[in-house]
């Protein structure tokens, strides 16, 4: 074997997992060489047209098959639970190698960003000893989260060159925190109609956000008497008003006729399109003034524990996004970051990832959105938070629109009724992986531009117990796939 042929072996033999590691009926392997880069892959084999499948069978060419899964045959949840139990199993043994492995795992998951989530989801709330940190493989038409941490937002090459590269900076890549967003929603039975959310085409399967935003059990510690409650959760934004109208009508259009997108630039040239037909630029006279944010709810925010306080949200505003990355509609960034005059003045920071606060911006319409493409443009910057909730007033309107991390649904609001309530409060953090020209920034970064200290003031003791049940909430099941659910649903 040549030079060139013995160092690629070599490298890919630094990301290899034995049998016996992964399968717990495999007889264990004797061997000296631990690898410095050990990777569990999880691919959406329906994500990116045919380039999910395309990657799927270069990393199983590349890598022991038993280490690379598809999405559309294998529940994550159930993948990691498996192999973290035989870890365990084999560590009491005394096996080091088993130990190493544990330590140095990495995880890499190709899809969109719906994927992604979903992933994120289960290693939360599997509150494993050591979550692996994950690499996230740009295969949708967004691309947000691989964008916020150096991935990029272009579909990759699948051949095994591509594919080698992107392990080498997954090696190399640095571990980076990412706080995580509970949601919830709840309001009072309707004398008549149904108020549970609308897929963007009910008679086909649900969106992914529908999954992970979903009515709570009776036995749940949120569920109230009389009252609907949904509960959900997010890693990059939840936005409202007519962005996830507009989202709406491209998951429809797509969900219609799916063989119209299978190119990344040819949906993102149909979602323009939209744009302009769902009447976003003429937004003030097509856009029912009654579906502007501060005439559909009362806003308030919790910068400090335990102190709500009113939002004042311009009149003109149609759209509001509660955004936890700076990336937003494919690589935008809406807050931007704030001069040393807003931020002494208004106490407003740098968008970190890992602060425990959200980022809330408002737009007017897509003209005011086209301001993202300037240098420095931003939309207007309304607060930055630990809580955010919604109360929306009775009867301005039959619904409204709603979105998380790029998948939206149509949410009827009860005309008889005022006590419409969204909340979205921090939840925990998980482990990203960040390679160079990673645009996220860390509030324990050295080299972020400024610092923002932690809230010293301690919550209430209602405030901890409230913590400590949105602790409880299973993202695994809200992010989890229920086993009818078709895998190209997913973004």
């Amino acid at each position: 074997m040549d030079d060139a042929g013995s160092q690629s072996h070599h490298s890919e033999k630094e990301f290899y997992i034995p049998n016996y590691i992964l399968l717990s009926d495999a007889a264990v392997e004797s061997t000296s060489f631990v690898p410095e880069c050990p990777v569990l892959v999880f691919i959406n084999s329906k994500s990116g047209g045919q380039l999910g499948g395309n990657l799927l069978i270069t990393y199983r060419g590349l890598l022991n098959k038993n280490q690379v899964f598809d999405l559309g045959k294998e529940a994550p949840d159930k993948v990691l639970s498996r192999i973290y139990i035989n870890l365990e199993r084999l560590k009491l043994s005394g096996d080091e190698y088993a130990t190493e492995i544990q330590k140095r795992l990495r995880i890499i998951v190709a899809g969109g960003d719906g994927t992604a989530s979903w992933l994120l989801g289960v290693i939360s709330d599997l509150k494993l000893s050591h979550p692996p940190p994950v690499a996230t493989v740009p295969l949708g038409t967004g691309n947000n989260l691989p964008f916020s941490f150096g991935w990029g937002k272009k579909n990759p090459g699948t051949d095994p060159q591509s594919v080698r590269s992107f392990m080498s900076k997954v090696m190399k890549a640095k571990e980076m925190k990412i706080d995580s967003w509970h949601i919830i929603m709840r309001m009072r039975v309707p004398e008549e109609g149904a108020c549970d959310p609308i897929a963007p085409v009910p008679e086909l399967d649900l969106p992914h956000s529908m999954h992970a935003f979903h009515r709570v059990s009776r036995t749940d510690s949120l569920n109230k008497e009389g009252c609907h409650t949904f509960r959900g959760g997010f890693w990059n934004y939840f936005s409202m008003g007519m962005d996830a109208q507009v989202s709406y009508a491209f998951h429809s259009e797509r969900k219609l006729h799916p063989e119209k997108f299978k190119n990344q630039l040819v949906n993102q040239g149909t979602y323009a399109k939209l744009v302009s037909t769902q009447g976003w630029f003429l937004a003030s006279l097509m856009h029912p003034s009654s579906r502007n944010i501060a005439q559909l709810a009362k806003v308030k925010v919790m910068k400090r524990p335990g102190h709500w306080e009113d939002l004042e949200v311009p009149s003109s505003i149609r759209s509001i996004i509660c955004l936890n990355l700076p990336s937003f509609s494919g690589g935008l960034n809406p807050w931007g970051t704030p001069n040393q005059k807003k931020s002494r003045d208004r106490d407003l920071t740098a968008p970190y990832v890992d602060d425990g606060l959200i980022e809330v911006v408002g737009f007017r319409d897509a003209w005011h959105g086209l301001v993202l493409l300037a240098p420095k443009g931003h939309g207007t910057r309304l607060a930055q938070a630990h809580r955010i909730r919604f109360e929306f007033h009775k009867g301005a309107a039959e619904s409204t629109y709603m979105r998380i991390d790029g998948e939206p649904w149509k949410q009827p609001l009860p005309v008889n009724d005022d006590t419409v309530v969204v909340e979205i409060s921090h939840l925990g953090q998980v482990n990203m992986l960040a390679a160079p020209g990673c645009i996220s920034k860390s509030v324990y970064d050295p080299s972020s531009p400024s610092h923002r200290q932690q809230d010293d003031d301690s919550a209430s003791e209602q405030d901890e117990e409230e913590l400590e049940e949105r602790r409880k909430f299973g993202a695994a099941d809200t992010f989890k796939l229920p086993a009818d659910v078709d895998i190209s649903q997913l973004s």
